[in-house]
């Protein structure tokens, strides 16, 4: 049988932790930032941790080895 290929995508887009949560980057901040609440761009810093169906979904399908 062979080896199950990592999605590229997701590779980029996620990271898990030594404790199997899977933390991912918040969306929305590529453009058009002078038009969002300074509120929501501090919120939006860092990566946030996935909610535990997201984070099955994240590992099994596109995260095989992780």
């Amino acid at each position: 049988m062979p080896k199950m290929k990592t999605k590229s995508g997701a590779k980029k887009r996620f990271k898990v932790t030594a404790t199997g949560k899977v933390l991912a980057g918040y969306g929305n901040k590529r453009h058009n930032m002078r038009k969002r609440a300074q509120q929501m761009k501090r919120k939006a810093r860092g990566m946030k941790v996935l909610s535990k169906g997201h984070a099955e979904k994240v590992k099994h399908q596109w995260l095989p080895y992780a």
